[in-house]
């Protein structure tokens, strides 16, 4: 369906791909991976024609239907959440438009005079938009929407008052009720719940056209996708397999790569040596002569390349008392909503809480609650002896002062720690040699997530509280953390929609529920295995 030969491609002094090339067949659900900054989103620019190879050529089957979601989904607004969703549906979408008009105009008195012409206009176009399965598009709009999370009130309000995840969610909707015959998805998985997430997920299995897409949500991407291509260094390479067969494909290639260059350089340094051994003597000089053409010939086997990742090791954190955090009793309303009634949960040292429950089920007023920042209208929250508490909400990066570069944002922070260990430590969360000279201001999300979170984890409470820590975080930064978080010898107690982020790192489960707060022994793989359900919302 669509080819990329021989593909070269330069943005400014960066070069992106050098005779690159790959195929995306009938039907194949393929995985797009590689480093932040590779080239993902260029090769979906030049398949959709956004942007033209240097260098080969892109061919794509004549007819062929492309639907392409980006993360720049542009202004919404003035229009329902279904109206904005089935514009984009095709054919259909502008007899739907004339439809429409046709109903203002009936309604117009100032059209009378022509209303005979109007409506029978109306009754064709009617015909057509039946023949197209237009009544049908509104109800398969909504169950797409719906599977997003969508209450109907937010599918029939005007999309302009919508957050930008909720917009990047309608935007979605629009390619999925598309159906085309390539879907095109860069980080699909941003911005949605667990039950949207695993909605999501079902919906791409049953789809019968080919799929590319990006995503850092490592389970998503597993599930979904039988071929991955990876994009590092200029070249596409093309893996049969699911994402976990990927990589450990990879590992492995780079161990075999790393021990054939490991005895190639221990024949060269011999060679060497002996060269250097005999050179000035005659008596050796055909042998010499010999092993230097020998040299010079030889195919030079490269060392693997090193994806960068840097360990990050928490500092002891001081010991806390046995009693983390008490509540009693704990009443919670906003207006006539109330969240929590004589809500009584706490929270022991070396526990790992995870909190799960739908969207506003009062997950991250739980979080809020604990941290301070809200209080409870009724009961008692109480922190324990010792506790030294550190929160990470969505807001957090709101704080940093836009000014500052990364390392004066962190030099504010600890004033007593030495250069040396400071740049270690932006580092360790990704940024190298010059990214510490970035201000705050021109930072993603995701490099905005990473500063707050190394600047919270340096001096280490022992007591963490985070609410979608992984949000924004690429699947390098994730692992960083997951491995940091395992070795991490405090409590901890988050909300996260990341379902290997999940596994990885609870001991017990709370889920908020509208019929009350129930607590799990064991981490989340035992609460899937005792609920059968991957999530609170999907149990019927």
């Amino acid at each position: 369906m669509i080819r990329l030969d021989n593909i070269g491609k330069q943005n400014g002094k960066q070069i992106v791909f050098i005779e690159a090339g790959m195929a995306l067949l009938k039907g194949e659900k393929v995985g797009l991976v590689g480093p932040n900054g590779a080239g993902k989103t260029t090769l979906f620019r030049m398949i959709t024609g956004e942007e033209q190879p240097d260098e080969g050529q892109v061919s794509i089957d004549r007819g062929i239907t492309i639907g392409y979601f980006s993360q720049d989904i542009g202004e919404m607004a003035g229009r329902s959440a279904i109206a904005e969703v089935t514009d984009g549906a095709g054919p259909v979408s502008t007899v739907a438009a004339e439809l429409r008009e046709l109903e203002a105009a009936m309604a117009d008195p100032d059209q009378a005079d022509r209303m005979d012409a109007i409506i029978e206009r109306y009754g064709e176009v009617q015909g057509r938009f039946e023949e197209l399965g237009g009544y049908a598009l509104e109800g398969r709009a909504q169950e797409v929407l719906a599977g997003l999370g969508f209450s109907q009130a937010m599918m029939d309000g005007d999309v302009g008052g919508l957050s930008g995840g909720w917009k990047m969610r309608v935007g979605l909707a629009r390619i999925l009720l598309m159906r085309p015959d390539v879907m095109l998805l860069d980080e699909p998985s941003n911005h949605l719940d667990i039950e949207s997430l695993i909605w999501l997920e079902q919906f791409l299995k049953g789809y019968d056209g080919a799929l590319m897409m990006t995503s850092h949500d490592r389970a998503f991407m597993n599930r979904i996708v039988t071929k991955v291509v990876e994009i590092d260094g200029g070249a596409l390479t093309t893996y049969s397999g699911d994402y976990e067969f990927y990589a450990a494909q990879r590992a492995l290639n780079e161990k075999h790569q790393q021990a054939q260059f490991e005895r190639q350089q221990a024949m060269l340094a011999k060679e060497i040596q002996f060269i250097e051994r005999f050179k000035a003597r005659a008596s050796h000089a055909a042998q010499v002569q010999s092993r230097v053409k020998k040299l010079e010939k030889i195919d030079r086997v490269e060392p693997p390349k090193r994806r960068q990742t840097v360990v990050f090791e928490f500092q002891p954190p001081p010991r806390s008392g046995d009693d983390v955090v008490s509540l009693k009793n704990v009443h919670k309303r906003y207006g006539s909503r109330s969240i929590y009634e004589g809500l009584d949960f706490a929270v022991r040292r070396r526990e790992r809480w995870c909190v799960m429950g739908v969207n506003g089920a009062g997950k991250s007023t739980l979080l809020k609650l604990i941290a301070g920042t809200t209080t409870p209208d009724d009961g008692t929250v109480a922190i324990g002896a010792n506790v030294k508490m550190a929160y990470f909400a969505q807001h957090a990066m709101e704080v940093l002062d836009g000014e500052d570069t990364i390392f004066q944002s962190l030099e504010q922070s600890f004033p007593q720690a030495g250069q040396g260990s400071l740049r270690a430590l932006a580092g360790c969360f990704g940024f190298s040699g010059d990214d510490v000279e970035k201000r705050c201001r021109v930072l993603s999300g995701g490099e905005k997530a990473r500063l707050v979170m190394a600047k919270m984890l340096f001096d280490p409470p022992n007591f963490l509280v985070l609410d979608e820590p992984t949000n924004h975080l690429d699947m390098a930064t994730k692992e960083m953390l997951i491995t940091a978080l395992a070795n991490y010898e405090g409590t901890m107690l988050f909300v996260s929609h990341d379902r290997h982020f999940l596994a990885a790192l609870s001991n017990r489960v709370l889920e908020v529920s509208p019929d009350g707060v129930h607590q799990y022994g064991g981490g989340y793989t035992e609460y899937v295995a005792r609920t059968g359900q991957e999530a609170p919302g999907l149990r019927g």
